[in-house]
């Protein structure tokens, strides 16, 4: 694991990324190099009926694919998602979410990554599978 690359990665999330602070988002890496996402519960992002809004499930399911995808590569490229599927498996209301990737696949072309979203109580409430096309020399910005 190139600790380079991950401190990289979570200062370009946590400092510099305008969706990240607009939903308090924070970006930390497991040990085994996973990318973990933590977004405290905020009633700006529930739907009219008070529970969190599945675009903000989605949000975070695609933000941990694409941290978790690249680690796997250099600074010289750049990832872009090509495709997620999202499922949504319980509603939240009033908890904080926490968004895991794990990388499942690495290719030259493209990577496949498999997410998982619980909330504060570690209860499953969302899974995806993505994959993120590899875009060589486009470095980050």
């Amino acid at each position: 694991m190139n600790e380079e690359r991950i401190e990289e990665l979570i200062r370009m999330f946590n400092q510099k990324a305008p969706i990240a602070r607009f939903f308090g988002m924070k970006l930390s890496y497991a040990k085994d190099g996973s990318a973990v996402i933590d977004l405290p519960y905020n009633s700006n992002l529930d739907h009219s009926q008070g529970g969190v809004h599945g675009g903000v499930y989605a949000t975070l399911l695609d933000c941990v694919g694409w941290f978790t995808a690249a680690t796997a590569h250099e600074p010289s490229c750049w990832l872009a998602t090509s495709e997620i599927t999202v499922r949504y498996l319980e509603p939240v209301s009033g908890l904080s979410l926490r968004a895991v990737g794990r990388l499942i696949k690495r290719g030259k072309r493209q990577d496949v990554v498999e997410m998982h979203l619980y909330d504060e109580k570690g209860i499953l409430v969302g899974h995806a599978t993505g994959t993120f096309i590899v875009l060589p020399d486009v470095p980050l910005a």
